[in-house]
């Protein structure tokens, strides 16, 4: 395998870090308090031309890799923004691949350029609170009516649904008690976030505060026909083919946060003298530190084997999995080790780790559960019985 690292991949991180190094710790330490939506970093991003790299060039986009999209996530992340930075503009990446794969070629024109652009901003109706990741247990119905659709139900954690004036849709047009397979009978749409017939509610929640988080009560929603991606009913199929990617991201955006964490407690542990010495001369602080590195380039090769598999059209479900995984235990152990090494001032706001720790911590549980991939990789990798 060749390790070193392009032209192309070095222009990608020097651009980004351009942009992102401009918000500085204060930046992100007033939002994490304010909880404002990062907009002007959001604007950055997208007047920067970023917010496409992974679309399609026809439509104004840059029609790169998962390799590339994962590098570029990974310098999002690493300037102390943390998840607020990344999930700001993360949802941009592969969350809208069912349209650039599914849609037709008037709706790829009519909606691609403008998220490109950033004129436009995108919530995901998936999950909901009595199906969790049991996709095909969701409930919220489409009902087909003359032109188009009638919408009912629920969905919980929607992010960004205090901002965004565009939502994708996953719905069930046929009841599940009604179709051959579970996974029948499920359509996704992208249609205008109408206030009036779709109620937003903020979720209180321990990071990532500047990106919302938000339960959503659907009730009479009319959705045109036009707005309908792909065929009825096919619309789980459609959702899996951008899971691995962001399986990828998550993972590429944890190790950053760690990283970021790492090289704050070691410049605190080189700084910090205690008892006439500095504390990182002691092993009981060099080690654990050290250690933290070595799990976060290891999952970052995984990240990047994943990432190579995919954008050459391989099998990667379980690099992708498995790149998630170690990428938020390693991201996770990090951000702690350095709150550690910081002793009493990695409880406070002003050195930030803690804010790092609260906003790494979200990437253990989504966008899959440690347990979930731990039984796919039990089931697919080592032909052990389903267990769920």
């Amino acid at each position: 395998m060749d390790f070193s690292i392009s032209e192309d991949h070095r222009a990608i991180r020097e651009g980004v870090r351009a942009v992102v190094r401009s918000f500085d710790d204060d930046y992100w330490l007033e939002r994490d308090d304010d909880g404002e939506f990062p907009r002007e970093f959001h604007r950055a991003m997208a007047e920067a031309g970023w917010l496409g790299i992974t679309m399609p060039t026809e439509y104004g986009g840059s029609g790169l890799g998962v390799t590339e999209a994962c590098i570029m996530m990974h310098e999002v992340a690493s300037h102390g923004g943390g998840m607020a930075a990344a999930s700001c503009v993360h949802i941009n990446l592969f969350g809208p691949h069912p349209i650039v794969v599914f849609g037709t070629d008037a709706q790829r024109q009519r909606w691609v350029p403008p998220l490109i652009e950033g004129k436009d901003q995108c919530c995901f109706g998936f999950t909901e609170p009595d199906a969790g990741l049991n996709t095909t247990a969701i409930k919220t119905f489409a009902e087909k009516v003359p032109g188009g659709y009638i919408v009912r139900g629920q969905k919980v954690w929607t992010s960004t649904a205090q901002v965004a004036n565009k939502i994708m849709l996953l719905t069930r047009t046929t009841k599940l008690e009604d179709c051959k397979r579970p996974t029948d009978g499920i359509t996704i749409f992208y249609t205008d976030l109408d206030r009036s017939k779709i109620e937003v509610r903020k979720i209180p929640k321990m990071g990532r505060k500047a990106v919302d988080s938000n339960a959503i009560f659907i009730d009479g929603l009319f959705i045109p026909d036009e707005d309908r991606i792909g065929e009825e009913g096919k619309g789980f199929s459609y959702i899996l083919h951008s899971l691995n990617p962001e399986r990828l991201l998550v993972g590429a955006e944890a190790i950053a946060i760690g990283q970021d964490a790492l090289r704050r407690g070691t410049k605190y542990a080189r700084e910090r003298v205690v008892f006439g010495r500095p504390i990182g001369q002691n092993q009981g602080i060099q080690h654990p530190l050290a250690e933290r590195w070595m799990e976060l380039e290891a999952s970052w090769a995984m990240v990047m084997k994943g990432a190579w598999l995919y954008d050459n059209h391989q099998p990667c479900g379980a690099e992708a999995n498995t790149a998630k995984f170690l990428g938020a235990r390693a991201g996770f152990e990090a951000c702690l080790q350095s709150v550690l090494t910081h002793g009493g001032f990695g409880y406070a706001k002003e050195y930030h780790v803690e804010r790092l720790l609260r906003e790494v911590t979200v990437t253990r549980i989504a966008p899959i559960t440690e347990q979930l991939i731990l039984s796919f990789i039990a089931e697919k990798v080592l032909d052990l019985p389903k267990s769920y």
